[in-house]
């Protein structure tokens, strides 16, 4: 069974920094697309950040791209999110996502994800 718990969330100041992750079991991880999605209240769904393996492909939404960065450790079957100079609109639940079928060009929508995590809580204080 796939399991995708999320780690790491919690309250920050702007500029500030925080480390999610996620641990991934019940997948072959190196053959797994990992993302990012979250949803900030009253919003939709919006996707962060995303990586493939398999393709050789390392996505950024607009709004993260530069501050934030997606990577994995393989040993542990864990991706990471860093996020740097965190702003008050990156509060959001932040989800992690994982498909071991998606393709590129799918990898920025949520339907090209069969498997989530519950969700941590980032919020960003002004």
């Amino acid at each position: 069974q796939v399991q995708l718990v999320e780690s790491g969330g919690g309250l920050v100041q702007a500029g500030g920094s925080l480390r999610l992750s996620c641990a991934a079991s019940g997948v072959t991880f190196s053959r797994y697309a990992m993302a990012w999605f979250r949803q900030a209240p009253g919003k939709e769904r919006e996707f962060v950040a995303a990586f493939s393996q398999r393709t050789g492909s390392t996505l950024y939404g607009d709004s993260v791209k530069g501050r934030f960065t997606i990577s994995r450790d393989s040993a542990k079957s864990t991706v990471i999110l860093q996020m740097n100079s965190l702003k008050p609109e990156d509060t959001a639940v932040y989800y992690c996502a994982g498909s071991g079928t998606v393709i590129l060009s799918q990898m920025r929508s949520q339907s090209g994800y069969n498997y989530w995590g519950q969700g941590t809580q980032v919020t960003v204080s002004s």
